[in-house]
């Protein structure tokens, strides 16, 4: 904040509450174990299932983050935007999808398919709400080169895989932009403004029938062809379950053949029943995505659990079949899917839940805190030994014994280590289960092998 704005006191001091930008947060020790946590969950999943990963840049030109298969005109409303010394104008990337096509492009020389897992902060000057902040960390999986919706699939598939891991039970919606796209022409929509129309419709979720329709006449679409969509699609999301909904459609569309989008839904559903248990996956006719650049199958991840105050998904992707190409150039289609989980309102999510079910997961940082009594010295060579055992430990300096059981508690520090005078003379050391409140004697050896466990919870 700058001290222009005016935001400083009479002592030329800012106030706390002004210090913070909006839309951003810091995190102290406790919380950002939890962030690191989940984000684990999802690097480990992402490499179980074969992806490697990548780092991009931050920065971004913004000519670049502007072109239309980036993402198209909508999001460039939230874009930040900026200028560099040599007069360059850039931008801060506002997801991680296009910043994986422009990798592309830059070597095309990789060997397809190509699995990439990428975890990182974007920045949208958006509207904040609870779950939703203008810095966030995007945690994205994507597959290039894979042209059936086998990887849209599997995609899916390790959604429910990692949820099942932080404890959150999890609906999937989805959809495909080629069935909606046939939808608009049936309504009759013109085709050059079929994404507009999807833009709009993205907001129905969000904020009901009366916006949609209010975006939809700004965007030019007549009122007789906004009813007909939305009688539609109310018609279709009355029809049971999913292969019900897409008989609909099809019915309604082409009584004698399948569209390509209704065979793409019917292949993911056939496909997700052999990848394990029947999970929550709906097909939804009125999810759209709002990003320009979905070509087929596109979904999202709500939470399932009732009284939540966060509404936004937790996850969505969809396959985008023509941004590779488009920053890699030439003709050739490059099928590409991919999805992003958000580690922002995953963690908002859980913490609305107290964490319950997940805190069980949390490393301890450190393992144990080791009290020297005028042992300080001898305290240094065991914190040492504990270190190259790989447990993580601290010294309690300037504490006494007393503030340091209290500290050790209020920082959830499972085990303490008194060190003093006996200690040293007779090789053993008094360690201290915060939990249970029993001692052991033991030597400092000993004490590694009991602390083994903690430092690989760690």
């Amino acid at each position: 904040m700058s001290v222009e704005s005016g935001k400083k006191g009479n002592n030329g001091v800012f106030p706390p509450d002004s210090l913070e930008v909006k839309g951003t947060k810091d995190y102290l020790p406790r919380e950002q174990l939890i962030r690191e946590s989940i984000a684990s969950v999802m690097r480990s999943s992402f490499m179980k299932y074969g992806y490697g990963p990548v780092e991009t840049s931050i920065l971004e030109h913004y000519e670049v983050a502007a072109s239309k298969y980036a993402g198209g005109a909508e999001i460039l409303k939230e874009t930040y935007k900026l200028r560099d010394q040599g007069g360059r104008d850039l931008c801060l990337r506002y997801e991680l999808t296009f910043k994986l096509g422009k990798l592309i492009a830059m070597n095309q020389n990789l060997k397809m398919p190509f699995k990439r897992y990428e975890i990182g902060k974007v920045f949208r000057d958006g509207p904040v709400r609870p779950g939703r902040l203008r810095e966030f960390t995007q945690c994205d999986a994507d597959i290039v080169g894979v042209n059936g919706v086998v990887a849209d699939a599997e995609l899916i598939r390790m959604t429910f895989d990692i949820f099942d891991q932080l404890g959150l039970d999890v609906s999937v919606h989805v959809n495909d932009r080629k069935l909606l796209f046939d939808i608009f022409n049936h309504c009759s929509i013109p085709h050059e403004l079929h994404a507009e129309t999807a833009l709009a419709l993205d907001k129905l979720v969000k904020f009901g029938e009366e916006i949609v329709r209010s975006e939809l006449a700004q965007r030019g679409i007549h009122e007789a062809s906004a009813d007909k969509l939305m009688s539609l699609l109310k018609e279709g999301l009355l029809a049971g379950n999913y292969k019900e909904r897409l008989e609909f459609f099809n019915h309604i569309l082409s009584e004698d053949k399948y569209s390509e989008g209704i065979r793409e839904l019917l292949e993911l559903f056939r496909l997700l029943e052999h990848f394990g248990p029947s999970r929550d996956v709906v097909f939804l006719p009125t999810l759209a995505r709002g990003l320009s650049y979905y070509t087929g199958p596109m979904w999202e991840v709500y939470a399932k659990e009732g009284g939540s105050s966060i509404t936004s998904s937790l996850a969505g992707g969809g396959r985008y079949d023509g941004m590779v190409a488009h920053f890699a150039g030439g003709n050739k289609v490059i099928p590409a899917t991919g999805m992003t989980f958000g580690l922002d309102v995953v963690y908002a999510v859980l913490e609305e839940r107290k964490f319950e079910g997940f805190t069980a997961m949390l490393p301890h940082v450190p393992s144990v805190l080791i009290v020297p009594l005028k042992t300080l010295d001898d305290c240094l060579g065991m914190a040492d030994e504990l270190r190259r055992r790989g447990i993580s430990c601290d010294i309690a300096f300037e504490k006494s014994i007393g503030k340091s059981f209290e500290y050790a508690d209020r920082n959830s520090i499972p085990y303490v280590i008194v060190v003093g005078a006996r200690e040293l003379e007779t090789g053993k050391i008094t360690l201290h289960d915060m939990d249970s409140g029993k001692e052991q004697i033991l030597s400092i050896a000993e004490a590694a092998e009991t602390l083994m466990p903690a430092a690989r919870r760690a």
